[in-house]
Parts: structure tokens; C-alpha cells; sequence
């Protein structure tokens, strides 16, 4: 049985009630009432019985059904306890079954009263066990149906656009060292423009500065805080310039509607109407189709934050950033809503923004600090340091990069090979004679620096490693898409020729890190 009580608590009602029903067989004419009640209680126990096991139930349902359970055997114990009872004055040689059940019923006397209360009490928990039934009836019959509207519903959204920004969500959120962009939560730019309408907050920073793992903060804190609000709208877009194939105009809007439409309660009128309209003919619907349906969803919410990363790699070719942009603007100059949007320092970009709340994202050195001492420890050297010499990398790193979240990250990583205190020092001073200049070209040039030195530890390694690491920097350049960890692992464990994955090929996540350079 599926509900909170043992079965054998179940089985216990139907047997009493089927061994009351055999002692009342015989039963003078004035007790055939509740030896009327008695079977009905019995048949409707043994239904029960039957279709409850079947059933998925609630912990309110599992509850409700145990106390009439409880009901039904108070009510059969007690006429049982009648029965024992008056069994009992019986001689002890009595004679056979027969005679000693006529001698029971000739002996039991009950006034009229109690036989109405206990026939009341049995047809009480009969009618609670058969509107139980019903309930759970017609609550599957909602079930069902709510069941296929919402496979109607996952239909018309996937016909929307397959693009799906959750898993992205989900890797970068899962990465962020608790603690991390706090300080951009608490800042004055990022609490008034969440608490104001029709407000744009732009955070430009240069590469690596951690804009996309801010951005999946933002993002978080904003479904967190609003998880019990349906009138709050709230859709999020990570550009990537190896997905401008899926990332085109029509793409950005229709990905946009569809998370808004998904948070709605049932699918809404202006969606389903567009799906009516194209679906049959298979045709996809226009631009200016989907911007409608975007501003008609757009109405449906009291408020509505669109979430925007890394715009410089929106693609320019046939205006699409352009256009994405004036679709955004609009959206809030008539309806009010919320922009955030993350770029590199792009001058065709920034000036779109002027005018508006600007914070420039550059990862403090505490966040920087609580990465590398919450990763330092997974270095091979790393239980060899002393406490003095792990402040020394914390403070040198977080003075050297600068900012640069990225950099730290190929920093700490460098680090896996210098075996001594003295070797990790002169590393250090490697790094602050290397720190970045405030230009993006000198940024870059010390990114490059830093790769070139990733690439040259690459090769010197064993060659299973070394052609571990071929393929792991081959699939992340040539995917069509930024991978997830997970889906990176199950890549490396494709065998062609093989007819299914073989999970025993399946690389652990901290050796891709720690023998190919990589960075989580």
C-alpha cells in the first residue's frame, strides 16, 4: 500500500469485518439491519483494498484515509467486544458451532438505540470510504487532463524555439563560490534598479572579469526572490558568438516569450493563437508576429526583468544586435520593464547606454580570494604549503590579476607544478611582473601570455594525458554551443564504432581540470 499506514493495519478491517459477518449469518430477524451494514462494510473495505495500492496519494490523502481506517475497525472491534462478550456467558460444553451461535444470539440483548448508533457509525465510514473513492476519482480525471494540457502546452513552447538558457543557468550558478558578487547585490546601482520600474542597469568590464558568472547571480537572486510572486516576468539570454547560428533576431525574441509564457499559469491566448496560425501550414512566424505576442505576454505581469549577457558577442551582421536592442528599448518604454545587460568595453555598445545606471563589473579581491582558498586544496602540491605561504598565493594573485577573474583561475592553475615554497614564490613574482595594464590590449596580451604557458604544460605532459587534453580542447573549440561539464565528460567517452555510451569511459571531472589546465 502507498499510504502512511502498514498494510497488514488494512487487511486488519477487512478480516474482522468478513469473521462479524459469518456470527451475524445467523442472526435473529431484528439484527438483520446491521448485519446489513456489516456486509456492505465489508464488501466496500475489500474494494478498497483493491484500488487504493494503485493509487498515488498525498500525505492529506494517506491521512485521510488512515483515520477512516481507524474509524471502521473502532466501530468493528467494538461490535466484536459485544459479541466475545456474550460468547463467553456460553457453557463450555456448549456443544457444537452451530448451537453455540444460536445460544450467542438468544443471549444478546441490545435496545434499539445502541443498534441505530452502531448501524449509524458503520454507515458513516461507509460513506466516507466511497467518497474517498469518488475524490480520488475525479481527482484523476483532473490529473489526466491537466497531464495532456501540459504536453499541449511543452508542445506549442518547444515549437517556439528549441533554445533553452537553463542549463547554462544551472552550470555557471553551480560554479560560484558562496559569498561571490555580493557586493554587486548590495550595491546602491543594483537595489535601486530592482526596485525601480523601467530602469536599465549596464555592467561593462573587460574579458574575464567574471560578467557571466555575475550575470547567473543576478539571475538567481531575482527568481529567488520572486519565486512566489507570479506577477513577476523574468527571462534571461547568455549571447555566445559560437551560437550566432541560434542566436539570430527572430531566435533572441521568440526565446524571450517563451520563458515568459512558461511561467504563466496555462498557455497564453496570444501564443496558442500563433501556434494555430503557422503550425498546419508549417510555416514559423514573422518577426513582427513575435515581437506582438512578446509585448502582449509582456502585459500579463505587474513587473518584468529581461536579463542580458554579454552583448558584444551578439552577431552584427544583418542588424541583429541593432534591432534586439530597439526591441529591448521599446519593450521598455511602453511597458516598464527592467533591463541588465553585460558587455566588453565596446564603444558602439556603451554609447547606447548613456544615460542609464552604470556599474562596471571588475571581480573584487575578496571574491577572487574565496576561489583560490576554496580551490588551492585540490593542487597536488597543495598539503606541502604552509598557512603563511597560501596567504602569499591569496594576496599575490588577487594584487596581480587586477580583476580579472579569468586570470586568477590560470594563475592557481599554473601553480600545480611548482613543487617547493621558493619555486611558488618566484611564480608569484612572474605574476605581478605580468600584471595587466588598465588598457583591453594589454589585458589581452597577458591572457595570451597566460594560455600560450597552459598550452606549453599541455605538451609536456605523458602523452595519455597530453592526448586527454587534445580532445577535451577540441571539442570545447569546435562545439557549436558552450558545453556543460557534464556533457563535456560524455563527449570524451564517445567511442566510434561503439552501438551505446559506455559509462566506464566516462572521465572524472577533477582530472580534466588538473591534467588539461582547465578551470571550473
Amino acid at each position: 500500500m502507498s499510504f502512511g499506514f502498514s498494510v497488514g493495519d488494512f487487511l486488519a478491517a477487512i478480516q474482522l469485518a468478513s469473521k462479524i459477518r459469518k456470527e451475524f449469518a445467523d442472526a435473529p430477524s431484528q439484527f438483520k439491519a446491521i448485519s446489513d451494514e456489516v456486509r456492505s462494510l465489508s464488501i466496500v473495505l475489500q474494494d478498497a483494498d483493491i484500488a487504493f495500492p494503485n493509487r498515488e496519494l498525498n500525505n492529506d490523502e494517506k491521512k485521510g484515509l488512515e483515520d477512516i481506517d481507524q474509524s471502521c475497525r473502532n466501530v468493528l472491534d467494538e461490535l466484536q467486544q459485544i459479541l466475545n462478550k456474550n460468547s463467553e456467558l456460553s457453557s463450555p460444553e456448549s456443544g457444537s458451532v452451530g448451537k453455540r451461535i444460536k445460544r450467542v444470539w438468544k443471549r444478546l440483548k441490545w435496545k434499539p438505540e445502541d443498534i441505530d448508533e452502531l448501524r449509524s457509525r458503520i454507515s458513516t465510514n461507509i460513506g466516507f470510504l466511497t467518497a474517498f473513492n469518488g475524490r480520488l476519482t475525479q481527482d484523476n480525471v483532473v490529473r489526466l487532463v491537466q497531464h495532456q494540457e501540459d504536453l499541449g502546452r511543452r508542445a506549442v513552447l518547444d515549437w517556439l524555439t528549441s533554445i533553452d538558457y537553463a542549463p547554462q543557468q544551472n552550470d555557471f550558478i553551480a560554479r560560484r563560490q558562496e559569498g561571490t558578487g555580493q557586493w554587486l547585490l548590495d550595491s546602491t546601482e543594483y537595489q535601486s534598479w530592482r526596485e525601480t520600474n523601467k530602469q536599465t542597469l549596464f555592467c561593462p568590464g573587460i574579458p574575464g572579469a567574471g560578467k557571466t558568472i555575475l550575470t547567473s547571480i543576478i539571475v538567481e537572486e531575482l527568481t529567488t526572490r520572486f519565486s512566489d510572486d507570479p506577477t513577476i516576468g523574468i527571462a534571461y539570454i547568455y549571447f555566445n558568438f559560437r551560437r550566432q547560428d541560434e542566436q539570430k533576431i527572430n531566435d533572441l525574441l521568440a526565446s524571450l516569450l517563451k520563458q515568459l509564457a512558461e511561467n504563466q499559469p496555462s498557455l497564453p491566448s496570444t501564443v496558442k493563437e500563433l501556434y494555430d496560425r503557422h503550425k498546419t501550414k508549417r510555416t514559423r512566424p514573422s518577426l513582427e508576429e513575435i515581437s506582438r505576442s512578446l509585448q502582449a505576454i509582456t502585459t500579463l505581469y505587474s513587473r518584468v526583468f529581461l536579463i542580458v549577457d554579454a552583448l558584444d558577442e551578439c552577431q552584427v551582421s544583418n542588424s541583429c544586435r541593432k534591432r534586439f536592442l530597439s526591441e529591448m528599448f521599446s519593450l521598455q518604454a511602453n511597458y516598464g520593464v527592467n533591463l541588465f545587460v553585460t558587455s566588453r568595453f565596446i564603444p558602439e555598445i556603451t554609447t547606447k547606454f548613456q544615460g542609464n545606471i552604470s556599474f562596471e563589473i571588475r571581480a573584487s579581491k575578496e571574491d577572487i580570494g574565496r576561489y583560490l582558498e576554496a580551490h588551492m586544496k585540490h593542487l597536488t602540491p597543495f598539503d606541502d604549503w604552509s598557512q603563511q605561504l597560501q596567504d602569499e598565493i591569496k594576496v599575490e594573485i588577487s594584487d596581480a590579476v587586477d580583476g580579472m577573474f579569468l586570470l586568477a583561475q590560470i594563475y592557481l592553475r599554473s601553480l600545480d607544478d611548482k613543487t617547493t615554497p621558493r619555486v611558488v614564490r618566484s611564480a608569484l613574482s612572474h605574476f605581478r611582473r605580468q600584471n595587466p595594464g588598465s588598457s583591453e590590449d594589454q589585458n589581452r596580451e597577458v591572457l595570451d601570455e597566460a594560455y600560450k604557458d597552459i598550452m606549453e604544460r599541455i605538451y609536456m605532459q605523458q602523452p595519455g594525458f597530453r592526448r586527454l587534453a587534445e580532445k577535451v580542447l577540441s571539442w570545447i573549440t569546435c562545439a557549436r554551443r558552450p558545453l556543460t561539464t557534464s556533457e563535456l565528460q560524455h563527449a570524451l567517452a564517445v567511442v566510434v564504432g561503439d552501438s551505446k555510451l559506455d559509462e566506464d569511459n566516462l572521465e572524472r571531472t577533477e582530472r580534466i581540470i588538473s591534467k588539461v589546465g582547465l578551470f571550473d
